[in-house]
């Protein structure tokens, strides 16, 4: 057996088992050569057609056992190859922290925040850092900046301490455990947030593969918005004059919306569509805090 059809086989397998995805892949064929390039231990960017040998038999036999293990504890494939890969920066991961796959990294990378930022921006915070995966791109994407990674999971910041000497950012990023921003000192220019909303309903419609993951990360209350709500209140304290806040709230906008009818924000673009993340300035949540007094 060649490695297109060992690929096309782990495929056709993950859909019969009706396997849920979007924790890094969108499909069964995605997937599968993710998972079958990771076990033969070849680059995740390989091209399948360009590798023409046959497989040995303990190759074949290794790539059938991982993907039943995928199929039989609908975890997700991060969980089992223990890396997840972030605009082309891997991670490490397990089932201590959320498989990381927030927007903000695409806005981050792709520089669609700087409009907002500048000289100015010295400080970054990632709330809800979980493996630290945006407090990583951050501190690549600005080199200049100091980032403070905060999550109120321990077990999550011991997972962002691994990426952090990983990527070798040790001196430019600190981990605080914190609810919210409760055990956060001093002004922040940027902060980045990818927080628990989903919504109750939601919470109770979602696959195995999310339930895996820390139900911490996911949940939001009744409306998705617990945690929004609570910083939206502490933010502005936290910003400098001139600092934005950029939040993702997946697709709970008709929530967020609701919860929030007269706050001004601005949606951002990202490859999932515009009501996917957002960005709100310190100015607009200090009138949203007066309003609500």
């Amino acid at each position: 057996m060649q490695l297109t059809d060992l690929i096309a086989a782990s495929a056709a397998q993950l859909t019969a088992a009706q396997v849920a995805f979007g924790h890094g892949t969108a499909n069964a064929q995605d997937e599968a050569a993710w998972l079958v390039l990771w076990q033969l231990g070849l680059p995740l960017d390989s091209d399948p057609t360009d590798i023409a040998h046959e497989l040995r038999t303990e190759q074949i036999n290794g790539v059938k056992a991982l993907i039943q293990q995928r199929i039989d504890t609908r975890k997700p494939a991060a969980y089992l190859t223990r890396e997840a890969w972030l605009q082309g920066v891997p991670f490490y991961i397990d089932e201590r922290s959320i498989v990381p796959r927030s927007f903000i990294a695409e806005l981050l990378t792709e520089g669609d925040i700087d409009y907002w930022l500048g000289e100015h921006t010295q400080r970054v915070m990632d709330l809800c850092t979980g493996n630290g995966s945006l407090a990583v791109l951050a501190a690549m994407t600005y080199p200049e900046v100091t980032v403070v990674g905060a999550d109120l999971s321990s077990e999550a910041l011991a997972v962002a301490r691994i990426n952090v000497d990983r990527h070798a950012l040790a001196e430019r990023i600190q981990l605080v455990q914190s609810d919210g921003l409760n055990q956060v000192t001093g002004q922040f220019d940027l902060i980045l947030c990818n927080p628990p909303y989903v919504c109750e309903a939601s919470m109770q419609a979602l696959p195995a593969e999310y339930l895996a993951e820390p139900a911490l990360a996911l949940a939001g209350g009744n409306d998705g918005m617990d945690f929004v709500r609570q910083l939206f209140a502490q933010a502005p304290v936290h910003m400098s004059p001139p600092a934005v806040l950029v939040l993702e709230i997946g697709n709970e906008r008709a929530h967020f919306e609701k919860a929030f009818p007269n706050l001004e924000v601005i949606w951002l673009d990202t490859s999932a569509g515009e009501d996917q993340v957002l960005l709100v300035t310190r100015t607009s949540l200090q009138s949203l805090t007066t309003a609500q007094a």
